[in-house]
């Protein structure tokens, strides 16, 4: 009997929308789907923000999701080290990975167009800032 392969997804799911589900969706195709969870501190440091929900929160909300296996927490980019802590078959990532892993352990899927976390909150900081502008 073959053991299903351990397939990571690393994200920072601060906004989950339908990219990270299609994403999420063909890594379970691939196997035992692992959420690499970027830290609340990694956030702050590295996008300079801090997260809308917090790594509890954003670790319930993905472990209700039907293609997501584990969560564990991560730093902003991962390693060789880091998957095999995890013994971590294949990492699955978006065409901007800059994770430094060897290529046979990567597989690159294209981003869902047209959204992104980063658009989410633009959108609703710009609502905000005009329903304020509306008010005054």
């Amino acid at each position: 009997m073959s053991t299903q392969k351990r397939i990571m997804v690393d994200m920072s799911a601060t906004l989950i929308h339908h990219g990270h589900v299609r994403l999420l969706k063909a890594a379970r195709q691939l196997g035992r789907v692992i959420v690499a969870l970027t830290t609340d501190e990694e956030i702050r440091s590295k996008k300079g923000y801090e997260p809308e929900l917090d790594y509890a929160a954003r670790t319930e909300v993905l472990l209700a999701m039907r293609d997501v296996d584990e969560v564990v927490p991560s730093p902003w980019l991962l390693d060789e080290a880091f998957l095999q802590q995890h013994q971590i078959d294949l990492l699955v990532h978006g065409h901007d990975n800059s994770n430094p892993v060897a290529a046979e352990k990567l597989h690159i899927l294209p981003r869902t167009e047209g959204i992104s976390s980063t658009q989410l909150r633009a959108r609703v900081l710009k609502a905000v800032s005009q329903k304020m502008e509306a008010n005054t």
